[in-house]
């Protein structure tokens, strides 16, 4: 199968890892204030970027605590697997989260994948001691994410030249995902691709994602589906 022209776009929380890092860091670490904004945005009163700054300055936890509940978490089993048979088939894959990067390191070294390329949020330490900040040098003007996940995908089409495929699950896949030219999709992710026309594949995992590679390569899985054909005239 060839793997010319396309590149592959991986969120990390919830797609990657088994279960959302920040989410459960909050809910060990979180002081209160934190379930507010993620109800605010949920409800669209603010952006997914300003939820994570708000939240990570309410985590009160030591560098210490922070690897040693990372050391907990896992990824999909399948996911190394699949990152190696992109690289045999010469497909560029990036990781794209509004995340944290410190995490997605740590889990991915766990798995010898510390050479993927990560555009996520940074997170650094704070004073006084146990706090913690969050930068985005992933963000982009006018977007409200720490991450901009469009941003990314335009840069992986190489003004158009590159087909891109996104690998999420939820709600920062939602703008991207009519960005690029198909999505393999988890969880909440496939009921937006499926209401707003956008091809996708729907998948549980990466061993998944690995068996539907093939036809996506070869233009198979890609190409719209057939109309029915039209029933006989009367005679």
């Amino acid at each position: 199968m060839s793997a010319t022209g396309w590149t592959i776009l991986c969120d990390f929380d919830g797609t990657v890892s088994v279960e959302d890092v920040i989410d459960s860091l909050l809910d060990r670490f979180g002081r209160p204030g934190w379930e507010q904004l993620e109800r605010d945005w949920r409800a669209g009163r603010i952006g997914s970027g300003a939820c994570m700054r708000g939240q990570v300055a309410l985590l009160d936890m030591s560098r210490g605590e922070l690897d040693a509940h990372l050391e907990e978490l896992s990824i999909d089993h399948g996911f190394a697997r699949f990152v190696a048979i992109a690289r045999e088939r010469g497909l560029p894959l990036r990781i794209v989260s509004d995340g944290l990067d410190y995490a997605i390191g740590q889990l991915l070294r766990r798995q010898g994948l510390d050479g993927l390329p990560v555009a996520a949020n940074r997170l650094f330490p704070a004073t006084p001691p146990q706090r913690w900040q969050l930068e985005s040098p992933f963000g982009a003007p006018g977007c409200a994410s720490g991450t901009c996940k469009c941003a990314c995908a335009e840069a992986a089409s190489a003004g158009g030249t590159r087909k891109v495929l996104l690998i999420g699950d939820g709600a920062s896949d939602f703008c991207v995902a009519d960005r690029v030219d198909f999505v393999f999709a988890k969880h909440r992710l496939i009921e937006h691709c499926r209401a707003a026309g956008i091809p996708y594949a729907p998948i549980t995992g990466f061993d998944e994602a690995l068996a539907l590679l093939p036809a996506l390569l070869d233009g198979s899985l890609a190409e719209p589906p057939a109309l029915p054909a039209p029933s006989p005239l009367p005679a």
